[in-house]
Formats: structure tokens, C-alpha cells, sequence
């Protein structure tokens, strides 16, 4: 099983915040910017105003594994951050997941499309 590489630091968000890529819709923003390696790194943001530390968790867990189960269809040498919307404290995981790959198709970032 392969770990998931992720963004850990302001610094590195910021980056992708400034000179990345934007796209939304009903549940989540998408910023996409190329990092120059063999690999991709993502981040998760899930603000207070979408929850309490429970809500905001969950939604964590959901994006984290949305991810997972489609990591190989991804472009590699990508950064990712995936940002909630408040409307996304409501949604289920196939909400979630389908929200995830219309970004993605989105910023052409799957393999083959």
C-alpha cells in the first residue's frame, strides 16, 4: 500500500494558493499547481466555518480517502489542496467523491482524459 505524500507546512499551501490553479463547485475548491517532481503532494482545508472539530474531521477523513481510492488515475508532479465549502458539512461520502473527480476532470489532471 502506498502512503500519500501531503503538503505540511503554511508555506507550501500558500505556493499553491498564489500561483496554483482554481476550480469549484457546490462542495469544494480545487487548486492544482505543477511541483516539478516525480510524485504528488496534496492538502486538505477544512475551516471552522464548516463545523465543529467533529464535522470537520469527518470531512477530512472523507477527502483523505476519496483521494486513496483514486490516487493511480491522478497526474503525477502535481500539488493539490482541496478546500471544503460550508455546503460540504452535509454531504456523504459519494458527494464527496463525485465532487473530488469533477475537479479533477476539471483541471485535466486524470490520467487518459
Amino acid at each position: 500500500m502506498k502512503n500519500t505524500i501531503t503538503l505540511k507546512n503554511h508555506l507550501q499551501f500558500q505556493n499553491v494558493y498564489d500561483s496554483g490553479k482554481s476550480y469549484a463547485n457546490k462542495y469544494l475548491v480545487m487548486y492544482v499547481l505543477e511541483n516539478q517532481l516525480e510524485y504528488n503532494r496534496i492538502g486538505y482545508t477544512v475551516t471552522k466555518k464548516v463545523g465543529n472539530s467533529v464535522v470537520r474531521h469527518h470531512l477530512k477523513r472523507l477527502l483523505r480517502e476519496s483521494y486513496r481510492l483514486s490516487e493511480e488515475k491522478f497526474s503525477s508532479g502535481l500539488d493539490i489542496v482541496i478546500v471544503a465549502r460550508n455546503t460540504a458539512s452535509s454531504a456523504g461520502f459519494h458527494e464527496i467523491d463525485s465532487a473530488v473527480m469533477h475537479l479533477s476532470k476539471l483541471h485535466h489532471i486524470l490520467i487518459g482524459e
